[in-house]
């Protein structure tokens, strides 16, 4: 069952890899353009799955990858949900709330929001919660940080600036995605129990 379950991971993170490496050959027809999002609607998922350039492309697949690693509790299916409800949540969010973004590309804000929709989850297990509460730690430092000191670094490494708007936006809504999952679980529990 172990096998089982660690194959499918691999599997999905190597769809989910070359779906983006695909992407990657013409950009500029998936990324978030404000003002063709809700007529060319696919772009509400497509451009947290492009990327500006191959090294944030292969920064942004190194740390998609060790999510299934690093938080094995975790299922294909919980991280295939996050990786179609969190797109269009932070591209709607852009849209709405944020109307001076007028191009977005990449995965980031997605992973933020997805590791902590995760280690959210996770503090509910005895054995994980110490580990669950570091990575919550390290995710709020580096939205500290991003957010006073700045991300110049890896604007340089990747070619472009940084939106850590999108970042904050990952963390808001997964946090909110993990309260819900929480609550419909607490819920499901009960009404089993009966």
């Amino acid at each position: 069952m172990k096998d089982q379950f660690l194959s499918q991971k691999i599997v999905f993170l190597a769809v989910v890899v070359s779906v983006c490496a695909c992407l990657q050959v013409f950009p500029e027809a998936f990324i978030y353009l404000r003002k063709d999002l809700l007529t060319e609607f696919w772009r509400l998922w497509t451009a947290h799955w492009v990327h500006v350039s191959w090294i944030h492309y292969f920064l942004n697949m190194l740390a998609f990858i060790c999510l299934p690693f690093i938080f094995p509790r975790a299922s294909v299916w919980h991280f295939s949900a996050l990786l179609l409800v969190l797109p269009p949540l932070i591209s709607l969010s852009f849209y709405y709330f944020l109307p001076d973004i007028e191009a977005y590309a990449g995965l980031s804000g997605v992973l933020h929001g997805a590791y902590t929709a995760i280690a959210c989850v996770h503090l509910m297990y005895k054995r994980e919660r110490n580990f669950a509460a570091v990575v919550l730690f390290l995710i709020l430092s580096k939205l500290f940080w991003e957010n006073t000191v700045g991300s110049m670094g890896t604007a340089q490494l990747i070619g472009s600036p940084v939106l850590v708007e999108a970042h904050l936006l990952g963390v808001i809504w997964g946090v909110g995605i993990a309260a819900v999952y929480l609550l419909v679980d607490h819920y499901s529990e009960r009404d089993s129990a009966m």
